[in-house]
C-alpha cells in the first residue's frame, strides 16, 4: 500500500513527483533541494547553507510522520560541484550522529534551478 507524505514545512515538490511517498515498511523521500519553505528561496548561495537547508527539508518531512533522521537507511547526495564534497560533507555529519545510514556522492552536470546541492534519502519505518 502506497501512502504519499507531504508537510508544508518542506519545500512543495517542483514538479510532479511526491516530497515523499511511504511504500509498507520504507520511505522514499524525494531529493531535496536547498529552499526554505517559508520563503521559497534557497537558504543561502554557498555549499554549506544548502546542505543545511536539504537536511532540514528531510527532517521535517520525517517528523511529519513522527519519525527521525535516525531512521535514514541511505541517502544519495548529489553536487553540482565534486569539490564541495568536504564542506557538504562537514555539515552533513551534523545531521547523523551514532551509525550513519549508508550513502552514495555524485557530481552532476546540473540541478534545477542551479542549485549546489540536492538530497535524497531512503527511510526505514518498521518495527
Amino acid at each position: 500500500m502506497k501512502k504519499i507524505l507531504s508537510t508544508d514545512k518542506a519545500p512543495a515538490a517542483i514538479g510532479p513527483y511526491s516530497q515523499a511517498v511511504r511504500g509498507g515498511d520504507y520511505i522514499y523521500v524525494s531529493g531535496q533541494l536547498p529552499i526554505d519553505p517559508a520563503t521559497g528561496a534557497f537558504a543561502g548561495e554557498d555549499i554549506a547553507s544548502q546542505t543545511k537547508q536539504s537536511l532540514t527539508n528531510i527532517k521535517a518531512i520525517l517528523e511529519s510522520e513522527g519519525l527521525s533522521l535516525a531512521n535514514v537507511i541511505k541517502t544519495t547526495v548529489l553536487l553540482q560541484n565534486i569539490g564541495d564534497f568536504a564542506a557538504m560533507n562537514e555539515v552533513y555529519a551534523t545531521f547523523f550522529e551514532g551509525d550513519c545510514p549508508a550513502r552514495a556522492a555524485f557530481e552532476v552536470a546540473a540541478l534545477p534551478k542551479a542549485a549546489l546541492v540536492e538530497i535524497e534519502a531512503v527511510v526505514y519505518c518498521g518495527e
